[in-house]
Order: C-alpha cells, then structure tokens, then sequence
C-alpha cells in the first residue's frame, strides 16, 4: 500500500459499525480497521473520534440503523446530529463507514446540517493506495 495519494494530507476518521464491534467482534476489529485506514492514508492523516471503538456512537445515536428505513425522517436527523457534532469536532475531510446504512446516515446528516466531509467505504481508499510494482 501506497498512501502517497493523498497529497492533499485529507484527514480520515471512521465510523465503528454497531453490528461488527460493539454486537461483535468489539475493539480488535476497530483496531485492524484503523491500523489498514492509516496504512492507506497516512498514519499522519487519521484523526480518531472521541468517543470510538466499543464506545462510539450508533450513526442514528442510538435508533439503529433500522432507522434510517422508519420513515420518522426529522426525529432521526435529530438524534443523529450528535454522530454530526461528533464528525465535525475531528476536522475529518472524509469518513470511513463500513456500514451502507451508516454511509447513507451519515452522507444524509452532512448534506442536512452542512458538514464539510464526505463519506466513502474502506475499499475505495485501498484501491487508491494500491501500487503496481514495476519489473
């Protein structure tokens, strides 16, 4: 891996999926999810959230993800402006989510509330951060 595409030093935080981590697998999983983001952005460039791993919030704050799909559209962007405050306090230009309904959520609250990031899954940055040796 290669992180010297990100010449821009773009600053990187993510988001620990409920299902994966705190139902789950708990910090090992968020630790080897933020050990490949910084492979592929830079050490430098990742910025974590307080609260995170186990500890972090659910993208909707505590409705989960099933939420998104309730159709109570005003009372989740209400409960999810915490996650918002949450991202903007790291200064992240981009946000990992693992998870589509967290991506959905979390894309929904920046175009709501005017965040400044955007949101991408984990593949997208390791497709960058591929190199081709040469022969």
């Amino acid at each position: 891996m290669d992180p010297s595409w990100n010449r821009e030093d773009l600053k990187v935080t993510c988001q620990d999926p409920c299902n994966l981590v705190r139902k789950g697998l708990g910090d090992s999983v968020a630790d080897d999810l933020r050990f490949v983001i910084k492979q592929v952005v830079g050490e430098e460039n990742f910025v974590d959230m307080w609260p995170n791993k186990s500890n972090n919030y659910c993208c909707c704050c505590c409705c989960g993800g099933g939420y998104l799909q309730s159709g109570f559209v005003e009372k989740r962007r209400a409960f999810g402006r915490i996650k918002f405050d949450q991202i903007q306090a790291t200064g992240a230009d981009i946000v990992v989510t693992p998870c589509h309904n967290c991506r959905s959520q979390i894309e929904d609250l920046c175009q709501v509330y005017g965040g400044g990031y955007r949101t991408t899954h984990l593949w997208s940055l390791i497709v960058k951060a591929m190199t081709r040796k040469s022969k």
